[in-house]
């Protein structure tokens, strides 16, 4: 019986019905006898309703959840057994008419979007079926998820991890992606292979260094090889090359601590492929990216050793490095390596309206942060940062500073002022001809007043000045806070001074965008209720950007653990 069962639960793998194999294993008495593990997950869900409001472009030409679908709905059951050593997982993803995974499109489909089965034995640890994982800062690979504007870069295939002792380590995999938009529950036919050491060494005057090495493979498949060579093909003499199958991506990095400084440097290094500019013309090139920081920090300073000092200063450069799993995809799809944006994650809503994604093809980054504690009840911070591409033409620049101050043990709250610079011709593909670079002035102020141990309320305000785009915009928010349980927030945004040259089909006239948010938390299960109007823009979140429409509707969250 025992070799007729190990088939069995083969061909349930192979053929993805992973998750039924998982529920047998998980739950045989007979495999394990009186074992009965540990079993965990968590659940998460969310619906929306589309409300259609034509004035601030809302509308079926924008997205076809308005007028026909009108709503929406993704789920996401993960589910997590270990037992003698093994951990099986397993996640079943639902998508109903949703614009998540491309917000100006609607996609329907469910499966298993996840899977895994997971073994260690003495150092070594094996893993097949579905998995995260990064090499360095990721520059050259990772594999990771970002639920929240719908991306699942999940490699599926088989990684190994031997861990020589707790500073060394190696690790090895191949495998596909998973697949895009279009496939969410298929994985790209290209091979993606990659081998990740790295060392660490501790010191005995506390000093820290850690130091790596990584290595990806990916190779193109046979159709996608015959529909570059077509359009190489199509391409004037002087254009054309001989495409490669496969493309190597090497790395170095390293990070480093020595008394109150840290330091971190990477190099990559990519090899000739068919890349794409930012216009979609096919070249042929190598590609590199490099980027180093340092820090400093320290503590009990002053004559009272109650002031503090942080400083962190970024370097990056990008040029010709788009790793994809191959040239058809774009946008968000088939991307191997991350690249976040090399700018201040901003929080606040009007602060957080023009960011500056990674472009691949070039750029030329800086970024420096000076946080300072004058006491223990106020902090200052400065950041600055610079975006070029690699002609100097410029593409970001942001200069920032807030401060912070708690008045007694009732009152605390902040004021700053951000000032940016914005090529929305480049980061929004808008005609360079017909629009200028946005400038921006942005002051901003928050108060929160504690009205007991349990209670607080917390008041916002952001006033975003430009004459380009859409104009300037008001944003006001009020919160009421009542911990663990409740939190209640009713907000406004403003497009107090209209501008229409990039989007004419918007109403010429002051716009609001009100909001209403309830959140209700009962031990590990949270519920969210909202009435949201959305500005079109870009939205960033963990460093990934994209461009979204204007939204107008009703969204509901449930998200819960066990």
């Amino acid at each position: 019986m025992g070799i007729f069962r190990i088939i069995y639960f083969y061909k349930l793998f192979m053929n993805r019905y992973v998750f039924l194999g998982l529920a047998i294993i998980c739950f045989n008495p007979f495999i394990y006898g009186q074992d009965q593990g540990v079993f965990s997950g968590n659940f998460q869900s969310n619906f929306s309703v589309f409300l259609e409001d034509s004035l601030i472009g809302a509308t079926e030409a924008a997205s076809p959840q308005y007028g026909r679908q009108i709503s929406s709905s993704e789920a996401w059951l993960f589910l997590n057994y270990d037992i003698k050593g093994f951990h099986f997982a397993a996640r079943y993803d639902l998508f109903n008419n949703s614009n998540l995974l491309n917000p100006s499109e609607s996609f329907t489909g469910q499966g298993i979007g996840f899977w895994q089965i997971k073994k260690n034995i003495g150092n070594l640890e094996l893993t097949a079926g579905s998995f995260y994982d990064q090499f360095g800062s990721g520059a050259v690979f990772r594999a990771f998820e970002n639920r929240l504007i719908g991306i699942d870069y999940a490699m599926e295939g088989v990684k190994a991890k031997y861990t020589f002792d707790h500073n060394f380590f190696i690790k090895v995999f191949t495998g596909k992606q998973k697949g895009s938009q279009t496939e969410r529950f298929e994985t790209s036919p290209q091979i993606i292979k990659g081998i990740n050491s790295e060392k660490g060494f501790n010191f005995d005057n506390g000093s820290v260094l850690n130091f790596g090495l990584s290595g990806v493979n990916r190779t193109l498949d046979e159709n996608t090889m015959s529909s570059l060579v077509t359009e190489i093909n199509a391409l004037s003499l002087e254009d054309r090359f001989i495409p490669k199958y496969n493309v190597y991506a090497l790395n170095g990095y390293f990070n480093a601590s020595y008394k109150d400084f840290g330091f971190n440097g990477e190099y990559n290094y990519k090899t000739a492929e068919s890349i794409r500019d930012n216009l979609g013309n096919l070249y042929n090139s190598d590609g590199s990216l490099l980027l180093g920081g340092i820090s400093y920090s320290k503590r009990k300073l002053g004559a009272k050793q109650n002031q503090a000092i942080g400083v962190n200063a970024q370097y990056r450069r990008i040029e010709n490095f788009p790793f994809r799993v191959s040239p058809y995809t774009n946008l968000l799809n088939g991307i191997i390596s991350y690249q976040p944006s090399l700018t201040r994650q901003a929080s606040y809503r009007m602060l957080a309206r023009y960011q500056a994604p990674a472009q691949f093809v070039g750029e030329q980054a800086y970024q420096a942060e000076l946080i300072y504690s004058i006491s223990k009840n106020t902090n200052i911070a400065l950041n600055y940062s610079n975006i070029t591409d690699l002609n100097n033409q410029l593409l970001f620049n942001e200069k920032f500073i807030q401060v912070e101050h708690k008045f007694n043990k009732k009152w605390k709250g902040k004021l700053g002022l951000q000032r940016v610079t914005y090529n929305q011709a480049v980061y929004e593909g808008k005609d360079p001809k017909k629009i200028d670079n946005v400038e921006t002035l942005t002051p901003f102020g928050e108060i929160t007043y504690k009205i007991n141990r349990k209670n607080s309320i917390r008041l916002e305000s952001q006033m975003l000045n430009t004459e380009q785009d859409l104009g300037s915009f008001y944003h006001g928010i009020i919160e009421w806070n009542s911990s663990p349980k409740y939190t209640v927030a009713i907000s406004n945004m403003i497009n107090s001074n209209p501008v229409r040259v990039v989007n004419p089909t918007l109403a010429d006239q002051v716009l609001f965008y009100p909001g209403i948010f309830i959140k209700y938390n009962v031990k590990t299960t949270s519920f969210t209720a909202a009435y949201v109007k959305q500005v079109e823009g870009i939205n960033c979140t963990g460093g990934i950007c994209r461009l979204e429409p204007a939204f107008s509707g009703l969204r509901f969250t449930l998200a819960t653990q066990f």
